[in-house]
């Protein structure tokens, strides 16, 4: 049930580009081998990467099914979403995209084990204790979207596919063409899904992130019985089925399922949306937890795992991931300027203390005001009091980011400023100036990343330094000082490897 494009075909749409900049030619870099997927936009291809021999899975999509301006800019959208969600481990990562004048290609990784749909029929049903586990999964994906503001709009057991072909595989979602950006209490009107899995909300027209958790709690249903809760021959039977809202708990195997599984599922296919569990509250529940007692305290959203990453940080660490932003390509960050405007709620351009807790506090965050003062003072680089949007992105870009060598190389060269190969104090003293840093001590800055002790930075040095878990930076007193209160302290956080 995809979205209903609108008639407007006029034939300049299909002129149009989706990326809004040239790309290479796919087949200078990838030769393609067989199919492997149809869906009702793309066709997925295995491909091999010239240059290493590795393996990725390519999507590519005709242009002439994109109508018009609105299919064009839902495959500009499901790119830049892919992006937004790359570092969550249960998410399929793009690796590129590519133009040409007939496709558009998304180059991702390979998921050679099968969808979750194909397992789950041979099977028949999981156990309780595999539901938990894969259900685990989906709604911690759920979790991570709807925290980075994005809902899926699109679960199923095809959308969720295995890396490999063993028991011990990871699962990851893949399929964001139907996700959309939303902002807190935003609804939304467009009949999209697939039929057995669509909130009642969504056929009525009026509907919220809520839709994912439904689906999800469908997803389970199914797990657990091998059968879909709402079931008929024909789509419009489905519908009426889903309106009428009443699920089987009687029939085999439901009587020797355990009653906290099926209160689960009920919580999930609550039918008013505003007393449906959220996806936090279904992480917390007793029957997912594994240890049968649910956490006191709620898992933490991904912005603000990445705030508390990037206060424990330095400044020449944080100004570096400044200029990274600043050069990185509009795809890679068009979700953080989604998530910046759901935070930004007066449309100033800048977050301010109140506007960073009321946006914590609606991603299910219980951080106490001294902590969030302390992420805000870390993400503000300048000091000014708020964080703009230079300071936000830095601060809330995925740390897979930097490692890139040109990303690199560029944030070097801006503080190497004569080009000598090294960053000196001088230079260092010129940057800090730039970014209203004020006063820094700059002898220990330098002493911190300094391996050969020469009195200046190397690009070796610069690199292992942006690197590096911070458990190593910033220990000593007065880093501590220039941070306030060292987060990776008090959290125990490091960079992910």
């Amino acid at each position: 049930m995809k979205k209903q494009s609108s008639s407007s075909q006029s034939s300049s749409a299909k002129l149009q580009s989706v990326l809004p900049y040239q790309t290479p030619r796919l087949r200078d870099h990838y030769l393609m081998g067989k199919k492997l997927g149809q869906g009702q936009f793309g066709t997925t291809y295995l491909c091999t990467e010239k240059s290493t021999g590795s393996l990725y899975a390519c999507k590519s999509i005709p242009k002439r099914k994109l109508l018009c301006r609105e299919d064009y800019e839902d495959v500009w959208r499901e790119i830049q979403i892919m992006h937004h969600l790359s570092e969550h481990p249960n998410v399929v990562r793009i690796k590129g995209t590519y133009e040409d004048n007939v496709f558009v290609h998304l180059v991702m990784e390979l998921c050679a084990g099968g969808e979750l749909f194909d397992r789950i029929v041979q099977k028949g049903h999981y156990s309780e204790r595999e539901a938990a586990k894969l259900i685990k999964t989906i709604v911690g994906v759920v979790e991570a979207c709807h925290s980075l503001g994005v809902m899926h709009r699109d679960l199923k057991p095809e959308n969720f596919l295995f890396d490999s072909p063993g028991d011990d595989a990871k699962m990851k979602a893949t399929d964001f063409g139907l996700s959309v950006f939303y902002k807190p209490g935003q609804t939304f009107s467009d009949v999209v899904g697939s039929p057995y899995y669509v909130a009642p909300e969504v056929l009525c027209k009026n509907y919220g992130p809520e839709v994912d958790v439904w689906s999800a709690g469908v997803i389970l249903y199914i797990l657990l019985s091998g059968v879909p809760p709402f079931w008929a021959e024909t789509e419009s039977g489905i519908f009426r089925q889903i309106l009428r809202g009443k699920v089987d708990f009687e029939s085999e195997p439901w009587p020797s399922i355990s009653d906290s599984a099926k209160d689960l599922i009920k919580k999930m296919l609550e039918r008013d949306p505003k007393k449906r569990i959220s996806a936090h509250e279904v992480l917390c529940n007793p029957w997912i937890v594994d240890d049968r007692v649910a956490p006191d305290k709620p898992l933490d959203s991904a912005v603000l795992s990445r705030l508390k990453q990037f206060s424990a940080m330095h400044k020449l660490k944080k100004m570096a991931l400044r200029v990274i932003a600043e050069r990185l390509s509009e795809e890679e960050i068009g979700g953080l300027k989604e998530l910046f405007k759901m935070i930004d709620t007066d449309n100033s351009g800048t977050i301010t203390f109140e506007e960073l807790k009321e946006g914590l506090k609606r991603v299910g965050s219980e951080l106490m005001e001294s902590e969030i003062k302390s992420l805000m003072d870390a993400a503000d680089i300048d000091n000014s009091g708020s964080i703009d949007y230079g300071e936000f992105l830095a601060a809330t870009l995925h740390l897979n980011k930097m490692d890139r060598e040109e990303n690199l190389m560029a944030a070097f060269s801006f503080f190497d400023k004569d080009g000598s190969g090294y960053i000196t104090i001088d230079e260092l003293q010129q940057a800090s100036k730039e970014f209203g840093l004020g006063d820094v001590h700059l002898d220990d800055l330098i002493k911190d990343i300094d391996q050969d002790n020469d009195g200046r930075i190397d690009y070796g040095e610069f690199a292992a330094m942006m690197r590096k878990g911070d458990e190593g930076i910033g220990r000593n007193r007065t880093m501590r000082g220039n941070l306030n209160f060292n987060l990776a302290e008090a959290f125990g956080v490091n960079e992910p490897k």
